[in-house]
């Protein structure tokens, strides 16, 4: 319990503030602090968890050969449809179909259809974003990464 003492000089109406009191008030704010932060580190953690989860399905997706090439093909051609695809890869159209519409599922390409024909780009706004967001990662503005004689670089924004 704080005792209240009247002030030095002034009127005696108004009551110092018990130290004690002071103390236990900055330790709770200390607390509340400290827990505010570690939830927003917790939180920071499991975003950056689920962009790994998200990074490690793409590149699933993109260590298959055929799908890798299906990529290769798109971006070389700006858009392709399934029996071009066929033609390049050698491979049947369900094969084909498959691999597409997992890329498509994964937001790495996207169709378009004309008439009995699906046409299949490259989302290169969503890859250039997973990219920039695969740089950035380990914390400030990383512009790239080089693996052996192979470099990636990011450049703009």
């Amino acid at each position: 319990m704080a005792i209240k003492t009247p002030k030095r000089g002034g009127s005696a109406g108004r009551a110092e503030s018990d130290p004690a009191q002071e103390l236990d008030a900055a330790v709770q704010t200390a607390e509340l602090v400290e827990e505010a932060e570690s939830h927003t580190e917790v939180a920071s953690d499991a975003e950056r968890d689920k962009e790994i989860r998200e990074f490690a399905s793409v590149f699933r997706l993109l260590s298959d050969e055929t799908r890798l090439r299906i990529l290769a093909y798109l971006i070389q051609n700006e858009e392709l449809n399934v029996t071009d695809l066929c033609n390049r890869l050698g491979q049947s159209q369900p094969a084909v179909s498959h691999h597409l519409a997992l890329l498509r599922v994964s937001g790495l390409i996207e169709p378009r259809r004309a008439g009995k024909n699906n046409f299949y780009s490259v989302r290169t706004d969503h890859f250039s974003d997973l990219l920039g967001r695969l740089l950035s990662s380990s914390g400030g503005e990383m512009k790239k990464i080089q693996f052996h004689n192979f470099k990636l670089t990011r450049q703009g924004r």
